[in-house]
């Protein structure tokens, strides 16, 4: 048995990394309610508004509010709000939350939390989930077969209602060379990871279109926007969801004339969970500062975050996977070096395939 594949894939947070240290100048040097003080407090102090830090300070706020506002109203832009009225409060406990691949990872516990909040979720998975949660109610289902979600889908509406968020988070990885990949294994990595969007969507995306009224969560990954090694399938699948994703905005918005159905696109880094659980992932410590793996209740938290707010928005998780989608651009040089300082190409030498199991189970 490989120590590797058991070993505790719990988040150390005592761990210092560039998204904490992100996360404190947020609230502190790029915060303009902090930086605000900076030249009040030289002034009362008696130095002169001409000084030039006074002068520089101030010009540093002004830059920081203008930010700020720019962000807020691009948020208000994309969600079509207004200066004046937000969204309705968004109402937990009349939601019907459809989750695919629910059984574990991030999904199982996405689940778990939303019924915790009294909200119906429904787990399409090929494997049951294990939940005392009397709220959560389980379909066998290969999301991967248009067949299977189209009768599930119908049981689902005739059985519990229509869905008003749909979370498609069902994934797999093979881990294989391009020349050992099979038939199948192409066809399984695409059929779960890229079509059975269009499945879902297909089955419950009508209604939401009808009412005017719904989300949907794309659960993709970093490597949409990154190829590496020993996960050509993988990359082109989660590279295909991130462009439906798009499409799918804008046809909402000028052809159903439904922009109040939300989208967001997660695209998280090295997650913790079962299936990444036997990826090689460099233990240096330049490593773990600029390449922290995401915790799957990061995940969860920025997904409800986003459901709450009604917002359609793309979600990336660590802070680095910001600088993902502007690689290409770099110089072949530069990207040859960002691949070979993340270690992206070697971390899938030693990966074994976890399928169908959950996260508290051991692989053998």
């Amino acid at each position: 048995m490989s120590t590797n594949m058991n070993r505790d894939v719990s988040p150390v947070f005592d761990s210092l990394d560039v998204d904490l240290v992100f996360k404190v100048l947020k609230h502190t040097l790029f915060s303009p309610f902090f930086v605000f003080f900076v030249p009040v407090f030289y002034v009362f102090s008696g130095a002169k508004t001409t000084d030039p830090f006074v002068i520089w300070s101030g010009g540093y706020y002004v830059l920081l509010c203008l930010y700020w506002l720019g962000d807020w109203l691009s948020t208000l832009y994309r969600n079509q709000g207004n200066l004046l009225y937000s969204p309705p409060r968004f109402d937990w406990g009349e939601q019907i939350v459809v989750v695919t691949g629910g059984a574990s990872g991030v999904g199982e516990l996405l689940a778990n939390t939303l019924a915790v909040r009294n909200v119906t979720v429904v787990v399409l998975d090929v494997n049951p989930i294990v939940s005392e949660n009397h709220n959560i109610i389980y379909y066998k289902c290969d999301v991967s077969k248009w067949d299977q979600v189209e009768a599930v889908a119908q049981k689902i509406v005739e059985e519990i209602g229509h869905p008003t968020v749909l979370v498609n988070n069902a994934g797999v990885v093979q881990g294989k060379l391009i020349t050992d990949l099979s038939a199948a294994d192409v066809q399984q990595t695409l059929g779960v990871n890229t079509f059975a969007h269009f499945w879902t969507l297909k089955a419950f995306l009508p209604n939401m279109i009808k009412n005017n009224s719904g989300h949907i969560v794309t659960v993709s990954s970093n490597l949409a926007y990154a190829g590496v090694a020993q996960a050509t399938d993988y990359c082109a699948s989660k590279a295909a969801v991130n462009l439906l994703h798009h499409s799918l905005r804008q046809e909402l918005d000028h052809q159903h004339k439904a922009p109040s159905v939300r989208t967001t696109l997660v695209c998280p880094g090295h997650l913790l969970t079962p299936l990444f659980a036997s990826i090689s992932y460099p233990q240096a410590g330049y490593h773990k500062f600029f390449f922290p793996s995401v915790a799957p209740v990061d995940v969860v938290k920025s997904i409800i975050q986003a459901l709450d707010d009604q917002h359609s928005k793309t979600i990336l998780l660590p802070l680095y996977t910001h600088l993902l989608p502007y690689k290409q651009h770099f110089p072949s040089y530069i990207q040859d070096f960002i691949q070979w300082l993340s270690g992206a190409d070697y971390m899938l030498r030693n990966f074994r395939k976890v399928s169908g199991r959950r996260q508290d189970e051991k692989v053998e």
